[in-house]
């Protein structure tokens, strides 16, 4: 056995074990159907080491999977890693208990609660667990002519979350590069989502602004129906829609090829959007102000572990081939 096969079995073995243990923490960690996960099925928690006491909650990326299983040690904290959903966490520190430390946040939720709510339980650090582009969020039915995003103009779009982070991109983006202002359709917000990893939608998801024409859909029904039977044209939304999953030939994407869009946007704009940050609450930052930044670090090393990892034997361990 040459020494460059040894060294592929080795480091496979190596990354094996790594990506089981991330493996565990996403299969183990779904996101919570409610807000009180604990240490055990729902939690992961780093070494006890006498430090800080530190709750922290999240998605299980494998950006973070390394401070879930205690690789990546926060100088100086121990802590306790809960999964949960993005609108749970969002509630959590806007009108409930703010019992954590850290936690995952939607950006736009927080900005809106910051501006118009005079909130001030928690300061945001640039660390941002979610990036991503929205274009490919913008489903249509394909019987009405929707070619362009111009093609949406005095057309119904029905979204479970108008005011969403990423409703909020996709609002923005189609207001600069096309022209259409969310004035120039009518806006149906759906009572619930057919995508039910994408949790509880917030309060501040669906903070309405004035003079944008906007009605409450049916009850009960979500943005998936509304769109298959006519109600509406289109629909916006950050996870794929259920009838579009299910192959429906009704729906399709607006743009067919995300990817070669999305990639043209950032070359030509150089943004690559932010949807989550972590924040943490202010009296424990007035207390230990040397939290923020050994917090900074560790998730710039879990995420620098996670990069290595797939730079290196990604394309061994993960089912897409590019």
């Amino acid at each position: 056995m040459s020494s460059t096969r040894r060294r592929f079995l080795r480091n496979s073995a190596l990354a094996g074990a790594t990506l089981a243990g991330g493996a565990a923490a996403v299969h183990g960690c779904s996101p919570a159907s409610n807000d009180s996960t604990s240490a055990g099925a729902g939690a992961a928690s780093g070494q006890a080491s006498g430090g800080l006491p530190i709750t922290v909650a999240g998605y299980p990326y494998d950006r973070v999977a390394p401070l879930m299983d205690g690789r990546v040690q926060i100088e100086g904290v121990d802590l306790e890693f809960e999964v949960s959903s993005i609108g749970l966490m969002n509630e959590h520190i806007f009108g409930g208990p703010q019992t954590r430390e850290m936690t995952e946040v939607g950006l736009h939720p927080f900005m809106l609660a910051y501006a118009n709510e005079d909130f001030r339980g928690y300061n945001l650090i640039p660390v941002f667990p979610l990036r991503t582009f929205r274009h490919k969020s913008v489903f249509v039915r394909t019987d009405r002519g929707i070619e362009t995003p111009e093609d949406l103009r005095g057309k119904k779009i029905a979204t479970p979350g108008y005011s969403s982070t990423s409703l909020t991109w996709i609002r923005g983006t189609f207001s600069d590069d096309y022209g259409l202002d969310p004035r120039d359709v009518e806006w149906i917000v759906s009572s619930v989502s057919s995508e039910s990893d994408s949790g509880k939608t917030s309060s501040l998801e669906n903070f309405i602004p004035e003079g944008v024409p906007i009605s409450a859909g049916p009850a009960g029904v979500d943005e998936s129906e509304l769109l298959v039977s006519g109600e509406v044209d289109a629909i916006f939304h950050a996870l794929e829609p259920k009838a579009y999953r299910e192959g429906d030939p009704i729906v399709d994407r607006l743009f067919t090829d995300p990817r070669t869009t999305e990639r043209e946007y950032f070359a030509r704009t150089g943004i690559f959007p932010i949807m989550h940050v972590v924040a943490i609450r202010d009296d424990v930052i007035e207390q230990h102000p040397w939290l923020p930044l050994a917090v900074f670090n560790a998730y710039s090393e879990a995420k620098q572990l996670n990069h290595d990892l797939m730079k290196n034997l990604g394309w061994a361990l993960i089912s897409l081939p590019w």
